[in-house]
């Protein structure tokens, strides 16, 4: 046993070794939380729990068997439809965004919402053009059918753009939508109406569309 002298430090244990690496990992913010600190959540858990169990066991006695079954078959569909509601950034990955989330984008993060909403509907969206200088997107369905989505406050052409050269959406011709989150002016939707192939989707529309209305039904689009 080797011989330690009267200035030797104590090496401290392994437990008081494991005590200081969770405080500094505390401060750093990088550990779970205290026992203390989830335990009202926990009991509260519990009580549910229990008082599930409980109701479908009065349930089965006062009803029989079919009540129960039918109260798991609706359990089993609202449970997804609740979490995916009640959790922003599942919700939002989804294509469901609220009227407070849409008013808070930038024009990067409205094209990135019209992006999951679009796949929300069946549509496949397609990787960006390179050199683009506003956000686009551009999708296609299995029917071939393809969308280019613009975002600008006005319909008017811009100064680069060219107008096409005849009325009607010609065969083979994406269907185009330009998205708006406020109120397209009057000249705006007669210049869309002469294109034939312009969808305009002011704040009203776009709003339905985040809360889980199909875009087919906002748009002759198919």
């Amino acid at each position: 046993m080797a011989w330690r002298g009267p200035g030797a430090e104590k090496t401290p244990s392994r437990r008081t070794r494991r005590r200081l690496a969770i405080r500094a990992l505390r401060d750093q913010g990088r550990y779970g939380p205290g026992l203390g600190e989830v335990l009202p959540a926990l009991v509260v858990v519990v009580l549910v729990v229990c008082g599930v169990v409980a109701g479908f066991a009065v349930a089965f006695r006062a009803l029989g068997a079919g009540v129960l079954v039918a109260a798991l078959a609706l359990l089993t569909v609202a449970t997804p439809v609740a979490v995916r509601h009640h959790r922003p950034l599942a919700r939002r990955r989804l294509g469901h965004y609220t009227p407070e989330e849409l008013a808070e984008l930038d024009t990067e993060g409205l094209a990135l919402a019209v992006s999951r909403m679009l796949r929300r509907d069946g549509w496949f969206v397609l990787p960006p053009s390179r050199g683009q200088d506003r956000p686009r997107v551009r999708a296609r369905n299995g029917e071939g059918h393809r969308i280019e989505v613009a975002f600008r406050p006005v319909a008017e052409p811009l100064p680069d753009e060219d107008a096409p050269a005849r009325s009607g959406r010609r065969a083979g011709t994406p269907l185009r939508l330009v998205v708006h989150r406020g109120t397209f002016s009057h000249r705006d939707v007669q210049w869309a109406r002469r294109q034939g192939d312009i969808h305009l989707i002011d704040g009203p529309r776009l709003r339905s569309w985040a809360h889980g209305t199909p875009l087919h039904r906002l748009t002759d689009a198919s």
